[in-house]
């Protein structure tokens, strides 16, 4: 039974974090810590935090963190947490009661698993009509892929990669990270995540690590995604946050090669020095 560290980083979370925790300590698995960078939230959060933690036997470890970004808060988490496993947990977002233990039994059945992901429950608001919109686009994810047939189980990332559909929409076609488990190891072989980004940094992480792990997929509504108007994906999308062109250029990088050929055809045009070079005698002449 490894260690699961269940990283919650949280800012101004009161609205929900008490649902979050109570889903987190009610867990089937027993060995777990619970990890919580804080970005100096200013609301009841930490008062809720301090209830929850004489109220279990589970090691919470509470850490002070100056805000710079979502992906600093997330990393600071990883970088204090001990366990051989990240569990991340958002304080808007839910965890089924078996969720970790079913994914560590899938994530110890084979070697060199760095990721394993699930399907999600989407809640949100069903006379929203922005929120109807957001769920028939991201809500089942993982029927989005060409040639993958993903179904329960381990497949090798590359294959992953290699999808003609990679780059489509939506990009994200793992899920948040509350709906994956993340093997330790992976952030150092990898490194974390990319703090200049402030909504593609799951799917440039999910796709980096890809590169060198199987992926298992646990075909189950194991966790619940919480979408609400105060909710940062949700936010970002409606503020129109656009980074393709940022992270196609770091995908481009970094796992050019593992790309279908006709993607790498595609992003050689468009990223490469040639493609530039290219682009720029069209516009002199």
């Amino acid at each position: 039974m490894p260690l699961v560290s269940i990283c919650i980083p949280i800012y101004n979370g009161d609205l929900f974090l008490e649902e979050a925790l109570e889903s987190a300590i009610n867990q089937t698995y027993s060995n777990l810590e619970i990890i919580i960078s804080d970005d100096k939230s200013i609301d009841k959060s930490l008062e809720i935090i301090e209830r929850f933690n004489s109220k279990t036997e589970i090691p919470f470890y509470i850490y002070d963190h100056e805000p710079n970004g979502i992906g600093s808060n997330w990393n600071n988490c990883i970088k204090y947490s001990n366990g051989d496993y990240i569990k991340f947990l958002f304080q808007d977002d839910l965890l089924r009661s078996d969720c970790i233990e079913k994914m560590i039994d899938l994530v110890i059945s084979e070697k060199n698993i760095g990721l394993v992901y699930c399907k999600r429950t989407i809640l949100h608001n069903p006379k929203n009509a922005a929120h109807i919109a957001w769920v028939d686009y991201g809500g089942t994810l993982h029927k989005k892929w060409s040639a993958i047939q993903v179904q329960q189980g381990v497949i090798n990332g590359k294959k992953y990669l290699s999808d003609l559909y990679l780059m489509q929409e939506p990009l994200n076609k793992i899920g948040e990270p509350t709906a994956v488990l993340l093997k330790k190891e992976c952030f150092r072989k990898v490194g974390f995540f990319d703090e200049n980004l402030k909504q593609a940094l799951d799917i440039d992480y999910w796709y980096r690590l890809m590169k060198y792990y199987k992926i298992g997929f646990i075909d189950e509504e194991l966790v619940s995604f919480r979408l609400h108007d105060n909710q940062a994906t949700y936010i970002n999308q409606i503020n129109q946050i656009n980074e393709t062109d940022l992270l196609n250029r770091k995908l481009y990088k970094s796992i050019f090669w593992c790309f279908h050929p006709k993607r790498r055809w595609k992003f050689f045009k468009s990223y490469s020095f040639v493609g530039d070079l290219v682009r720029k005698c069209k516009k002199i002449f």
